[in-house]
C-alpha cells in the first residue's frame, strides 16, 4: 500500500450552487418537476437565473460537498474537478479551499465553457429542485487525474454524475484502477436514478468490478438492480461490494458489510433544506470508516451529519463538525 497523504480523495463535478426559496407555484409555472434534477444548456440556465428571487451562491457539487463536510468532521480530504477562470470558478476554488479541502486542479483552458452552476429551488417543505448547467465539468478526462494523489489517498470517492460524459466515465474507471493498484479502496455514489438508468451497463460493471463502498438511495438502487423491493435489491449489491450504505430518507438507512447488517435510524431534526443530505451522509460514514470505527458508529455519524445539513439552508453546515463524531 502506498503512503497515505489524505483520508478521502473525491472526484466529481465542480459546481457552484445558487440557492433560493420559492413556492410550489413557481415550479409549476416553470415546468419543473419537484425534487428532481434536470440538466440545462447555458441559455436555459441564464433564463432561470434571471427569474430567481435573491439567492445564496456557494461552491457545491455532490462529491465536493462530501469532501467539505468530511474535512469539517476531522478527516483529511482532497478533491479533483474542473472549473473555468471566471467568477463562479473563483467562488468554487475559494470556498472549497477555505473548507480545508486540498484542491490542486488547474483551471480549464481559456475560451472554453464557463464554470458549472446548479440553480436550486427550495420549497417550504424543504425539498430542492435542481437545474444544472455542467459547463466546464464536461471537460474532465483521464489527463486531469493526479496519479500520485490517487495512490496516496485511503479512499477514492467517485461521483455518479460523471457517468453522463464518456471521457469522465473513463477517468473514473482509470482512477479506480490506480487506487486499487495502490492498495486503497474505492467508494462510489450512484448520485441519481435517472443517471443510473441512462448509463446502466457502465454502473453495473463499475459496482461489480471496481467498487468497495457503495452509496445509494432506494430509487437509485432500484434503477441499478431492476428490483423495487428494497431488501431484494440490497441482497444483490451486498454480494458485490465490501460495504453497501443504502439510505431510505426519513426511514433512515441500512449498512451492509458481508453478513453484518446495521439499521440506522434517521436523527430527529427540523427539515429546512434537503440539499446535500446524501452528501453529508457519505461524509459521516467515510469519516468513521477511515477512523476505524464500527459499522454502527459509522452509520450514526452519517445520520448525524445528514441531520445537521438538512436543518439549515445549503449543503455545507458552517464551522467545525467534529462533535458529530461522538
Amino acid at each position: 500500500m502506498a503512503a497515505t497523504r489524505f483520508d478521502i480523495l473525491g472526484i466529481g463535478n465542480a459546481i457552484v450552487d445558487i440557492l433560493t426559496e420559492v413556492d410550489d407555484a413557481f415550479l409549476t409555472e416553470q415546468g419543473m418537476v419537484k425534487a428532481s434534477m434536470a440538466l440545462t444548456d447555458a441559455a436555459e440556465s441564464a433564463r432561470i437565473y434571471q427569474l430567481m428571487p435573491p439567492a445564496v451562491q456557494t461552491s457545491g457539487g455532490s462529491v465536493a460537498n462530501t469532501c467539505a463536510v468530511a474535512a469539517a468532521m476531522g478527516a483529511s480530504a482532497a478533491y479533483l474537478g474542473i472549473v473555468a477562470e471566471d467568477e463562479f470558478g473563483h467562488i468554487f476554488r475559494h470556498d472549497i479551499t477555505a473548507s480545508g479541502v486540498h484542491f490542486p486542479s488547474a483551471a480549464a483552458a481559456p475560451g472554453g465553457a464557463p464554470t458549472a452552476r446548479c440553480l436550486i429551488m427550495v420549497t417550504p417543505d424543504g425539498q430542492r429542485t435542481m437545474n444544472t448547467y455542467l459547463g466546464a465539468c464536461t471537460g474532465f478526462t483521464v489527463a486531469d487525474l493526479d496519479r500520485d494523489l490517487i495512490a496516496e489517498s485511503r479512499l477514492l470517492y467517485l461521483e455518479g454524475f460523471l457517468f453522463y460524459m464518456p471521457e469522465a466515465q473513463e477517468a473514473c474507471r482509470e482512477a479506480a484502477r490506480l487506487s486499487r493498484a495502490a492498495g486503497q479502496r474505492v467508494a462510489l455514489t450512484l448520485s441519481d436514478s435517472f443517471c443510473v438508468q441512462h448509463n446502466l451497463a457502465a454502473f453495473q460493471a463499475m459496482v461489480r468490478d471496481q467498487t468497495d463502498i457503495l452509496f445509494a438511495n432506494h430509487a437509485e438502487l432500484t434503477a441499478l438492480t431492476g428490483l423495487d423491493d428494497f431488501d431484494a435489491a440490497a441482497e444483490v449489491v451486498r454480494g458485490q461490494v465490501e460495504i453497501a450504505a443504502l439510505t431510505r430518507g426519513a426511514e433512515g438507512s441500512v449498512v451492509y458489510r458481508g453478513a453484518e447488517r446495521v439499521v440506522i435510524a434517521a436523527e430527529p431534526t427540523t427539515v429546512v433544506d434537503t440539499t446535500g443530505a446524501g452528501d453529508a451522509y457519505a461524509a459521516g460514514l467515510m469519516t468513521g470508516i477511515v477512523a476505524g470505527e464500527s459499522l454502527a458508529v459509522c452509520g450514526r455519524m452519517a445520520s448525524r451529519a445528514a441531520a445537521e445539513t438538512i436543518s439549515r439552508m445549503g449543503a455545507r453546515p458552517p464551522g467545525n463538525l467534529r462533535h458529530l463524531r461522538r
